[in-house]
């Protein structure tokens, strides 16, 4: 049996999605930026897809823009901003996607922010008593702040620290990757300028996403050399992953309450069967509470062995899936910089486990029994 539990790296695609992106493959190839049949037949799906998008999320085509992806998209915002409106300070946490801390840290290391960072408890969730207190100190910043955690599941209160924001005349960005296709974001109710999603987490294509931004808030673009996307990304665009990401944005909420159920009994059979097995056994961040976490992301600390330094490689070795951290970092041997920023005992084992609607009870014990296999071999 092979498993494919890093579902917070990469999904599937649907075969829904593969069918509505065939003909703009292989039939409808116009540049969407021509002025014969071709590329107007190309722009109209374009602007389609992006109208069928903010209306999901109950906002106006005009502020939806079309990227490469949640990096793209996320550094698109934070630079621009800090650009366009001249902002000298920026708020955000250690434990974001290095999308956004890797391009504050730069901004701030080439002296063009000072740069702070919001403290977080044990459990990582933010301090909004010292957000605040950072606002206080230093009004109309810059705060970047994710909505869901892509390692340990946390969840924001994203409509209180937009009011904070609006309080203290902050730009609020926050990193949607892992919420956008999972939760329903009404972007009439919540107090952000910029949002980002890419449909790669929600059975959609790779190497496209979108970002919104807030139409009183205009930046200037990032990539510029043409007059795509309203001036706003220069580039032609990636006209099937756009209309696939539209099609996953649709089939993700038409299923969701439906969809989000079985996940969550799969997570929660999964705390289940672990609590069963092994003695010890913990879940880092808030992933262990189900009601309050991602329901897609469980990241397990295993209790300490010398089996824990091969286990995504064991894992592997026995045909499944699972991460130690962020996809992004996969490729260097750098731990996870989320749970650094967390109190932990040396020598346990953290493996991050997520979950999408085509998992199964049967996988998650064939998993279980392999991982009993692991640590029993260990100490055999």
């Amino acid at each position: 049996m092979r498993v494919y539990l890093d579902n917070a790296a990469t999904t599937p695609l649907d075969r829904e999605v593969v069918e509505e992106m065939l003909p703009f493959m292989l039939e409808h190839f116009g540049n969407p930026s021509s002025i014969h049949w071709h590329g107007n037949k190309v722009r109209a799906a374009i602007e389609q897809a992006r109208k069928r998008i903010a209306a999901t999320f109950n906002t106006s085509p005009s502020e939806i823009f079309f990227t490469s992806g949640g990096t793209e998209s996320d550094n698109t915002a934070l630079r621009c901003a800090i650009y366009t409106y001249h902002i000298s300070h920026a708020i955000t946490s250690k434990l974001e996607h290095h999308a956004v801390l890797h391009t504050l840290e730069e901004l701030a290391q080439r002296g063009i922010i000072q740069l702070s960072f919001v403290a977080h408890d044990e459990k990582g969730n933010i301090n909004l008593n010292h957000l605040e207190e950072l606002l206080k100190k230093q009004p109309n910043s810059l705060v970047s702040l994710m909505h869901g955690n892509n390692e340990i599941g946390n969840l924001l209160p994203i409509e209180t620290v937009g009011e904070l924001c609006r309080q203290y005349g902050a730009f609020f960005h926050s990193d949607t990757v892992q919420t956008v296709g999972h939760y329903r974001i009404d972007l009439q109710k919540i107090n952000v300028h910029s949002i980002v999603g890419a449909p790669h987490k929600f059975h959609g294509p790779k190497g496209v996403g979108f970002l919104y931004v807030r139409h009183d808030k205009k930046i200037h673009p990032f990539v510029t050399g043409g007059a795509q996307e309203r001036n706003m990304r220069g580039g032609t665009e990636n006209v099937y992953g756009i209309i696939g990401m539209a099609k996953a944005i649709e089939i993700a909420y038409r299923n969701l309450e439906e969809t989000t159920a079985y996940i969550k009994g799969l997570k929660t059979y999964m705390i289940e069967r672990l609590r069963q097995t092994f003695e010890d056994i913990h879940f880092n961040g808030m992933s262990g509470d189900v009601e309050n976490s991602l329901y897609t992301i469980l990241n397990v600390s295993f209790p300490p062995s010398e089996a824990n330094d091969m286990l995504l490689f064991n894992l592997d070795i026995h045909q499944i899936s699972a991460s130690g951290g962020s996809a992004c970092s996969s490729g260097s041997n750098v731990g996870s910089h989320v749970l650094a920023a967390l109190p932990h005992t040396a020598g346990r084992g953290n493996i991050r486990f997520s979950f999408s609607k085509y998992n199964t009870r049967q996988e998650i014990d064939y998993t279980i029994a392999k991982l009993v296999e692991i640590f029993h071999m260990q100490h055999a």
